[in-house]
């Protein structure tokens, strides 16, 4: 296939959560994530997905979503038009030029809601914790009981087997890919083909970008 199509888009005039237009991108990030989520999440569910994870960076919003059997290149198109018509009404970067990247979630995928780490329950995962808190701020093990305060980790590694962590300490997490049991093989492609390698992320999800003017 030939290059990813990267389409110009003009930037809406309103950020959300009336952020303040001379704020850094990393400011406006910490400030609109949630926000954005919310109101992205409705827009994904209409097409019949599901809005797993939304990520800002520097110069970039990474939209994650998903349905039973996985998300198409079809669906994955649909959603990045009708999320960037939500965008131009919703920046979350007022006066800056970003890409908005919207992908399937490949083999790893993130966990952000109860539902989705109920899904879980008996993957290996790994999680950040915020910071402040006790212990270790990256934990990794099976995900062993979820309800609705948190999650139960274990593993031999941690102390006393297991650590209990609530919703409100997660900071990031997501599920962890074994290569039948031993390290993946350097190259090793984890989904998709050759012929659709323009297409598929560094996750091996299916992706589609597109960059504001």
């Amino acid at each position: 296939m030939g290059e990813r199509p990267t389409l110009l888009l003009s930037p809406g005039t309103d950020g959300v959560g009336g952020a303040d237009p001379g704020a850094t991108i990393e400011e406006v990030g910490g400030q609109v994530g949630d926000e954005l989520f919310e109101i992205l999440a409705p827009t994904v569910t209409g097409l019949g997905l599901e809005l797993v994870d939304l990520e800002l960076r520097t110069g970039l919003l990474r939209v994650v979503v998903d349905r039973p059997g996985g998300a198409d290149l079809d669906a994955i198109s649909a959603v990045t038009r009708a999320v960037s018509d939500q965008l131009d009404r919703h920046d979350p970067f007022p006066g800056h030029r970003y890409t908005l990247e919207v992908s399937s979630p490949g083999v790893e995928r993130p966990l952000r809601t109860p539902a989705q780490f109920a899904r879980a329950v008996g993957e290996k995962v790994t999680v950040r914790t915020v910071a402040g808190g006790q212990g270790e701020r990256r934990v990794q093990g099976t995900l062993s009981a979820v309800d609705d305060e948190g999650i139960v980790l274990t593993d031999d590694d941690l102390p006393g087997g297991g650590r209990r962590l609530a919703f409100d300490e997660i900071e990031r997490a997501r599920t962890v890919f074994e290569w039948g049991g031993t390290p993946r093989p350097a190259g090793a492609r984890r989904k998709g083909s050759a012929r659709r390698r323009a297409d598929t992320g560094a996750s091996g999800g299916d992706m589609e970008r597109i960059t504001t003017a």
